[in-house]
C-alpha cells in the first residue's frame, strides 16, 4: 500500500526531475518465419511482427494515461537477421526494408536485430548482413543494427573487428547527407547480452521466449536530485542514498513491466535498471558524479564515483524485481548526456578518459563524436580495446562511434531528439593498422575457463 507522501514524491520525480520509463520493448522471434525463399520469409516476419505488436503502442499509452507515467519509447527486438538470412540468402536489405514497414505499421520508434554474433567466427548469412549494415541504415529509419565481435568465453573475433572499422566509416558516408545518422543506429558488442531493451543494441536472442516485454528505466534526475537534497554524509552514505533511489525507480519499471506483459498475453522478461540520460538539463549522469563531488566530469576521481553509482544501482534495483537483466548500470552516451558534452567541449572528458570509465559502468564508448578523417584502422582499434576491456572484465561492452563527414575537433554535430549532439573529440594520432591487418583471433582469457 503506497502511503500520501510517496505518490507525492513520485509525481515530483515525473514531473520535476525527468523520471520516466524510457522503453518497453517487445522482443519477437523470427526463428519460425526461416524460408528458402527470401520474399516468403520477409511476408512471415511482416505478419508475424504486425500480428503480435499490433496493441503494443496502444498498451503502452494506457498505462501512460493510467498511471501518468511518461513512457518516452515503445519499441521491438527480433532474432538476429543474419540467422533467418542463412536459410534463405539474398539481399539482406531485403529485411531490413521489410522490419522498417513492420515498424510502421504498429508504430514503434525503434526496431532492433538486423544483427549478427560473430565473436568466434562468421556462419552463413554473417558476413553478407555485416556488409549490407551501411545500406540497410541509408534506406531505413527506424532500425537499428549490432555486431558482435567477441566474448569472454571466446575471445576477440579480430577479422570481424577489422570490417566493423570500415562499416562503420561506410555507414558514416554514406549518411552524410543525414547528420552521419547511420552509425548511431550501429552497436558494435562484446559480450552482448539477449534480452536488452535499449537501443541501438536490442536483439531477441535465440534463448528467450517466442514473444517477451522487457522494460527499460531511466532515472538520472532523480537520483541526481536525491544528492543534492542530502545535507552531508560520507561516501557510504552517498552510496545508501543511491541505492534506495534506485528502488524507487525499479519498482516502478516492475509495474510498468508486468502490467504491458499482462494485457497484451505475453510473458514478462526484464527490468533493466540503467540509467539512461537525456540531453535535458538535469536528466544527466554527468552531473550526478558532479554532485558526489567532482567538479567537472572526467576530472580524477570520475572513474571511482562512477563504480560506485553503478554498483549502488544494481544493488538498489535488485532488491526491487525479481525480474533484472538487461544492461543494468550507468550509461554513458556523450551526444545524449548534457553534463557529458559540456564536460567534453571543455576538454575535462577525453577518449581515454572515457575507456577508462567504461571498464565500471555499462555499457562502453556510446554516442562518440570524432573527425570525419579517421581511418577505419582506428576505428577497428577503438573497438578493440573496448572489446578488450568487456573480454577480461567478463563485461557487456560496446562502442557507438560517429565519424563526423566533413566536420573536425571541436566542431559539433547535431541529431536531434534523444541522440542529441556531440562535440568533435580528438583521437589519437598514431597508426594501429598493422596489427589490425594482421585479423586473426585474440584468444579468451584464463578467465573463461570456469567449468
Amino acid at each position: 500500500m503506497l502511503s500520501t507522501s510517496e505518490i507525492l514524491e513520485t509525481i515530483q520525480m515525473i514531473q520535476q526531475e525527468n523520471l520516466d520509463i524510457r522503453t518497453i520493448t517487445m522482443g519477437i522471434s523470427l526463428l519460425d518465419c526461416a524460408d528458402t525463399d527470401i520474399d516468403r520469409a520477409c511476408e512471415k516476419i511482416y505478419q508475424k511482427i504486425t500480428t503480435r505488436a499490433k496493441d503494443l503502442v496502444k498498451v503502452g499509452q494506457q498505462i501512460e494515461d493510467k498511471y501518468g507515467i511518461p513512457i518516452v519509447n515503445k519499441r521491438i527486438s527480433v532474432t538476429p537477421i543474419s540467422h533467418v538470412l542463412a536459410v534463405s540468402g539474398g539481399d539482406p536489405v531485403k529485411y531490413a526494408l521489410t522490419l522498417e514497414r513492420a515498424a510502421g505499421t504498429v508504430g514503434v520508434n525503434f526496431l532492433g536485430g538486423f544483427s549478427a554474433l560473430v565473436q568466434k567466427g562468421f556462419a552463413p548469412g554473417d558476413m553478407e548482413l555485416i556488409e549490407a549494415i551501411p545500406e540497410a541504415l541509408r534506406q531505413t529509419e527506424h532500425i537499428c543494427a549490432s555486431v558482435n565481435v567477441g566474448s569472454t568465453r571466446t575471445g576477440i573475433n579480430m577479422d570481424a573487428v577489422k570490417m566493423m572499422g570500415e562499416i562503420v566509416k561506410k555507414s558514416a558516408e554514406v549518411t552524410a547527407d543525414k547528420n552521419c545518422i547511420g552509425p548511431a543506429k550501429l552497436v558494435v558488442f562484446c559480450n552482448a547480452v539477449e534480452d536488452n531493451p535499449f537501443m541501438a543494441g536490442a536483439f531477441h536472442g535465440v534463448g528467450e521466449p517466442d514473444c517477451v516485454i522487457n522494460v527499460g528505466v531511466s532515472g538520472p534526475g532523480v537520483v541526481r536530485a536525491a544528492l543534492a537534497k542530502m545535507q552531508g554524509g560520507d561516501l557510504t552514505d552517498v552510496a545508501d542514498l543511491i541505492k534506495k533511489t534506485a528502488f524507487k525507480i525499479t519498482r516502478m519499471g516492475q509495474l510498468v513491466g508486468a502490467e504491458a506483459a499482462e494485457a497484451l498475453g505475453v510473458p514478462f522478461g526484464i527490468v533493466d535498471l540503467s540509467l539512461a540520460p537525456t540531453p535535458a538539463i538535469g536528466d544527466s549522469v554527468a552531473h550526478i558524479l558532479e554532485e558526489i563531488g567532482l567538479e567537472q566530469c572526467g576530472t580524477h576521481g570520475t572513474t571511482a564515483a562512477l563504480a560506485m553509482l553503478n554498483d549502488a544501482v544494481k544493488k538498489g534495483g535488485v532488491m526491487a524485481s525479481s525480474n533484472v537483466g538487461g544492461l543494468s548500470g550507468a550509461f554513458i552516451p556523450v551526444s545524449e548526456d548534457a553534463g557529458m558534452i559540456a564536460a567534453a567541449k571543455a576538454g575535462t572528458l577525453t577518449l581515454e578518459k572515457l575507456e577508462a570509465m567504461t571498464a565500471v559502468c555499462s555499457v562502453g564508448l556510446d554516442m562518440i563524436v570524432v573527425p570525419g578523417d579517421i581511418t577505419p584502422a582506428t576505428i577497428s582499434a577503438i573497438i578493440a580495446d573496448e572489446a578488450a576491456i568487456g573480454m577480461v572484465n567478463s563485461k557487456t561492452t560496446a562502442v557507438r562511434i560517429i565519424p563526423a563527414i566533413g566536420k573536425k575537433v571541436g566542431e559539433e554535430l547535431e541529431f536531434g531528439g534523444l541522440l542529441g549532439s556531440g562535440p568533435v573529440m580528438p583521437v589519437g594520432s598514431k597508426s594501429a593498422e598493422k596489427m589490425i591487418a594482421r585479423g586473426g583471433r585474440i584468444p579468451a582469457p584464463l578467465q573463461s575457463l570456469k567449468n
